[in-house]
């Protein structure tokens, strides 16, 4: 048996060689399982007793054991030392100077469109105006017949109207017009209401864009005037611009009005248009089975951009897409 005890000496010396050198708790796992485990050194030893005579196995089976028991208290030892070394580490890794300066998050806010949008709509709230939405994706009746453009207008070329399908009539509107129909067809009058939101037209320059923003508005009751319409816008653009702002209605042409007015506003020696007016065709009021002898009113129709432009002095519209943020910052 001096073998056995030659062998249980040289792994006790070459456990505590490798205990010694292990640097991590995977390499502490990899020595409990080339000695404890199923098919371990230790666990074999303690198998082959079996094979001892039957006066040397209790002898045998101790040492062995008491080398099991030590190997255990060992490994645990370690793992103490090793899992503070491997906290240690991480803590390390994981340290922050508190004395640094932290992440810079800048805030953002409300691009200018939106905000001029909003001050529009207060604007027109405060007299009484209702908000009205509809799709952007409308039906050529809609954005054209009913507002008495023939199919022989110009604006119903497809070089200028973003067609999404020609064959059944459907396009991107041009103009946010569609949502005074679908208010007349719903509603009975009166009716007071503005239409904000976004409209398609192929333009891209200085002062055009491909797609843009509008607030039109429709007033519907019994006899409704030009003086009606130009109190009212009158009192926009001051409250848009200033108390010292003078208006100028200049007459125009639009095909869902007559008469029509393009409305200017005083800027220092002289005048700039800002937006489209004047007293509903009564085609129009036909479209949507409104009695035009019965029902009078008015519409007007602005560009979000162009207004901020005006009020803020801008000269490209094409700014309010290209998202520097030297732009964006000033307002």
């Amino acid at each position: 048996m001096i073998r056995l005890d030659e062998e249980i000496k040289k792994m006790e010396d070459e456990i505590s060689q490798k205990l010694e050198n292990a640097n991590s708790l995977k390499e502490l796992q990899d020595i409990r399982v080339e000695y404890l485990g199923k098919k371990g050194k230790i666990t074999t030893l303690l198998k082959n007793l079996k094979n001892l005579p039957r006066d040397q196995k209790p002898i045998y089976g101790k040492k062995i054991n008491e080398l099991k028991d030590k190997l255990e208290k060992e490994i645990e030892k370690h793992r103490s030392r090793l899992e503070e070394i491997e906290e240690n580490r991480r803590l390390e890794q994981e340290r922050v100077d508190i004395t640094l300066f932290g992440a810079r998050r800048s805030i953002g806010h409300r691009h200018l469109v939106s905000m001029v949008m909003e001050e529009i709509e207060d604007i027109f709230i405060s007299l009484g105006y209702e908000i009205a939405e509809g799709p952007e994706a409308e039906t050529e009746h809609n954005n054209f017949d009913a507002l008495n453009t023939p199919e022989w207008h110009p604006a119903r070329d497809e070089h200028d109207t973003f067609y999404i399908s020609r064959k059944d009539g459907i396009l991107l509107r041009s103009h946010t017009s569609p949502v005074q129909i679908r208010t007349m067809l719903s509603k009975s009058p009166p009716i007071k209401i503005i239409a904000p939101g976004k409209v398609y037209r192929r333009d891209y320059d200085a002062t055009h864009l491909p797609m843009f923003h509008q607030v039109e508005g429709l007033l519907v009751d019994r006899k409704v005037s030009v003086a009606h319409l130009k109190a009212t816008l009158d009192f926009f653009a001051k409250k848009m611009f200033g108390p010292e702002r003078k208006t100028k209605f200049v007459p125009s042409f639009f095909p869902f009005t007559e008469p029509s007015f393009e409305v200017y506003v005083s800027f220092g020696d002289g005048w700039l248009e800002i937006l489209g007016a004047g007293m509903v065709d009564p085609n129009v009021f036909k479209a949507v089975g409104y009695d035009p002898e019965e029902w009078t009113g008015f519409a007007f129709g602005m560009g979000v951009e162009r207004i901020a432009m005006l009020k803020y002095g801008i000269d490209d519209i094409r700014m309010f897409v290209r998202n520097d943020l030297r732009f964006v910052r000033q307002f």
